[in-house]
């Protein structure tokens, strides 16, 4: 059966609509800019408006040359994919127990251990209590300073929470009637069930990870040691040649074009893995946050 729709109907749908193309106009442009201004020539002198139209032609990848021969930048890209592959498998493992734990309603206790997980949530320590605790324990330049003190977000963990508490409570009852462990069932049971939740904080985490500059800048000394997001900083406060980029790096790219293919570079890995996560994005949002 065919549903009419009214007047107000289609109205309503006209402005959301329009509403929504504004939205990506807004976002895209900024976007497009950024792209075009890291391939735009040496030579350019257009206005703002032309440098949206630059033609093929007449783009130059020296920015991008520039900086992917850079060894500082090279060798950076190698920091942040550690922390980021370190700190996702590390947030994971101690937030997925965590979660399975409090969906547990008939744990003893639930509601004080969600209490206290809640606390560091509500009431932050600040900063020099957290940098006394990670000097204290050694973990100054190194790179697990950098995800280790954050490794378990509460927000996600009770996403997580939600999601697992939304699983058919008869699959739990069945796998403890055949006698299996809890950790038999987290692992064999609701893990296979969870791949949206997973991927989708899992998505959360890395994106936390790969931008976050503030830890490494603060626990983290040794040039060596230093992600891109750091480098990034220190390329866009650059206002003249520095020791993070050479003066050669000026002689065929200008140094707006450098920033922009800083920026477009740093965000890639993100905007490609986004993709092969976003079928099960929305999926794991949603199913993980109706439930309270």
């Amino acid at each position: 059966m065919r549903v009419r729709r009214t007047l107000f109907d289609s109205v309503y749908q006209f402005f959301v609509e329009a509403f929504l193309a504004v939205i990506l106009i807004l976002v895209t442009v900024p976007l497009w800019r950024i792209v075009l201004q890291s391939v735009e020539p040496l030579t350019f002198t257009g206005s703002n408006l032309e440098g949206l139209f630059i033609p093929p032609w007449k783009w130059s990848f020296a920015a991008y040359k520039q900086l992917l021969t850079h060894p500082n930048f090279l060798h950076a890209g190698g920091n942040s994919f550690r922390i980021l592959f370190g700190g996702v498998a590390t947030s994971l493992m101690l937030t997925v127990p965590l979660a399975y734990v409090l969906s547990i309603k008939t744990l003893p206790g639930r509601r004080i251990l969600s209490g206290l997980v809640l606390i560091p949530f509500l009431f932050n320590p600040g900063l020099i209590p957290n940098y006394l605790v990670v000097t204290k324990l050694g973990l100054a330049d190194k790179l697990l300073a950098v995800f280790l003190p954050g490794a378990v977000s509460v927000y996600n963990t009770f996403v997580m929470k939600s999601f697992f508490e939304g699983i058919p409570e008869e699959l739990k009852e069945a796998a403890r009637i055949d006698g299996a462990s809890e950790l038999y069932t987290l692992f064999r049971i609701i893990l296979p069930l969870s791949k949206p939740i997973l991927l989708t904080v899992g998505l959360f985490y890395g994106v936390h990870f790969w931008n976050d500059f503030f830890p490494p800048l603060l626990y983290i000394n040794k040039s060596s040691l230093q992600p891109l997001p750091v480098l990034l900083r220190n390329i866009l406060l650059a206002a003249s040649m520095n020791d993070y980029v050479e003066a050669s790096a000026f002689s065929d790219a200008s140094i707006a074009s450098i920033k922009a293919a800083s920026v477009f570079l740093t965000a890639m890995p993100m905007v490609i893995a986004y993709p092969f996560i976003q079928k099960y994005f929305t999926k794991g949002t949603l199913l993980g946050s109706v439930k309270g």
